[in-house]
Parts: structure tokens; C-alpha cells; sequence
């Protein structure tokens, strides 16, 4: 079997992507000792390389707008080549927020999605007003596409709020004002090899300095994770449903990251999916998975197997 991870690409999300993607190389070669397990980066001689190696398998993992928007997908399916994770159509769905949130069968924080055309044309003044009657106060600003929380701000006074679309629009033509919802931040990894999609167990999260940015993120010690998260056995049993849920409703393949705010009253609260978690030292996906008993060789040789076989 030959494997080749694909990982990288040109995004803000670049260094996080090579290191997802060194991380999973070295449990699959781990795992299957007999496969050739290849690293590759995204470049104009790709196609070439992937058209003369013929591979089993392509695994993206490619984070952000390049690996997640379904155009890397399409590609993979243009050349004949199986791949893990989503289909095409479908990773656009859960890359774009604003859509996401619209197909979704759970609870979402309300929101406005605002593209930056917009906000020029009519005045930030007016815009802003727009939107505290609508939402109030606090609220989060964030890049409609996009993950690692890279552009995203929470706003809890009127005079910010410029800044912060500022924030977001350097990552994106639209911006999503999205109402802050009070709770416990969990990510909840879903898996489907074969048998269904299940959940992993919920990873709580709790940065240090309240809220979780990029640095908080990749940075070693600045975050606390609890896994199971901290929740009632009811609460847990709601929140893995509704990860499940968000995976089947937006026609989610192989694996996902659903990320939700759980509030005083147990709800869920929906905020986005990713369709190429990632697999780093701090991610959420591989710590659920040794919770579970599990780790990330044997899935990815499991993930990789399925793929094979239903091309």
C-alpha cells in the first residue's frame, strides 16, 4: 500500500497543516510498517508526482481554504485517486460558516453574515448600529471560511467592534457577527469506519487567558483540556448526538470536528465542523481518541482502508 499524506499548502494555517501532516505519517508508517507512507506538500508539480506514483490513497490534510473548500477533493476525483474525508460539495458546506449554521438541525447562536463590500458601501457607523439591535452585546466576530481562529474576536463594547471586522476581513471577503453564547467550549471528534458514524468523546476546553485563539491553540501549556469534558452523563449523551447529527446532515465522510458551546441549561449550541481536524501534539481530535482507547495508527490505517475499497 501506498499512501501519501498531503499536507501544507500556502494558507495562514500552513505550519499547523505540516505538522498534522508529519503526525499522522509517522502513525501510519507506525502502524503499518509495510506501507509506504509519503509527506507532500501543495505545488505546480503535484498532479505530475501523484499522475506518475499512482497511490492506494491520498490523505488531505491541508488546513484551511486550499485543503478544506472541497476544491483539493474535486481535484482528487478528476484524477481517479481515493482519498480520505469528505467529498467535495460537502466540504464546501461545512467550510463556509454561514451555510453551515443555515443546514444545520441543532441549535446555533444567531448571527449576520456580512460580506466587507457591504460594510463599505453602507458605512460602518450605520452597520454597527445595525447589528447591536440585532445581537447586542457581546458578540464574536469571525471569518466566515477559515479555522484556528485565526481573524476571530469576542466583542463586548460598541467601540471595538470596527477592529475587530477589520480582524476578520483580513482573512476573508465576509465576516460573521455571531451572538456570544455563555458555556463550556467542547470539540467533539466524529469517526465513521464503516459501521456508522460515532462520537468520540468530548474534549472541554479551557484556555488560559479565556479564550481560544490560534496561540492558545498550538502553544503547549497555555490551554487545559479535559477529556471527557466535564459534563452530566445526559449532557454528554445530547452533545455526541448533536455532533452526529451535524456530521449526517451536512454529508460528512470518514471524519469530522464538530465544535459546539454547551450552556447552563445543557444545550449544545453549534458553531462550525472541519473536515481536516487537526492532528498536532495540542489538537482536540487525537487527545478524544486516547480517551477512547484509541489512537491515531490504527484509525488512520482503518480510515485509509475504507477508502480504498470504495472506489
Amino acid at each position: 500500500m501506498q499512501v501519501v499524506v498531503l499536507a501544507g499548502g500556502l494558507s495562514p494555517e500552513r505550519d499547523v497543516s505540516i505538522r498534522s501532516g508529519r503526525r499522522v505519517a509517522e502513525a501510519l508508517r507506525a502502524a503499518a510498517p509495510d506501507w509506504e507512507v509519503l509527506e507532500r506538500d501543495i505545488d505546480a508539480g503535484l498532479l505530475t508526482d501523484l499522475a506518475s506514483m499512482r497511490p492506494d490513497c491520498v490523505v488531505p490534510l491541508v488546513h484551511g481554504g486550499a485543503g478544506e473548500d472541497g476544491a483539493l477533493r474535486d481535484v482528487l476525483e478528476c484524477v481517479g485517486l481515493a482519498y480520505v474525508g469528505s467529498r467535495p460539495n460537502p466540504s464546501r458546506m461545512a467550510f463556509d460558516k454561514t451555510i453551515a449554521k443555515a443546514l444545520v438541525d441543532v441549535e446555533t447562536p444567531a448571527s449576520v453574515s456580512l460580506p466587507h463590500s457591504t460594510f463599505r458601501e453602507l458605512g460602518a457607523a450605520g452597520v454597527l448600529h445595525a447589528l447591536d439591535a440585532r445581537l447586542g452585546l457581546p458578540v464574536v466576530v469571525k471569518p466566515a471560511r477559515g479555522g484556528s481562529a485565526l481573524g476571530v474576536s469576542v466583542v463586548g463594547e460598541p467601540g471595538d467592534l470596527p477592529a475587530a471586522m477589520v480582524g476578520a476581513f483580513a482573512y476573508g471577503e465576509v465576516a460573521l457577527i455571531e451572538a456570544f453564547v455563555t458555556g463550556m467550549e467542547v470539540a467533539i471528534g466524529v469517526i465513521d469506519i464503516g459501521d456508522g458514524p460515532r462520537a468520540l468523546p468530548a474534549v472541554e476546553i479551557v484556555p488560559d487567558g479565556g479564550f481560544y485563539d490560534y496561540a492558545a491553540r498550538y502553544t503547549a501549556g497555555t490551554t487545559e483540556f479535559y477529556v471527557p469534558a466535564r459534563l452530566a452523563d445526559d449532557v454528554a449523551e445530547r452533545a455526541a448526538a448533536a455532533a452526529v447529527a451535524v456530521h449526517t446532515r451536512l454529508k460528512l465522510r470518514d471524519w469530522s470536528r464538530i465544535d459546539f458551546i454547551i450552556d447552563a441549561h445543557g444545550t449544545p449550541w453549534f458553531l462550525e465542523a472541519n473536515v481536516a481536524p487537526g492532528m498536532t501534539e495540542t489538537s482536540l481530535v487525537p487527545q478524544a481518541l486516547s480517551a477512547a482507547g484509541e489512537d491515531i495508527g490504527s484509525m488512520m490505517v482503518s480510515l485509509v482502508n475504507r477508502a480504498v475499497t470504495r472506489v
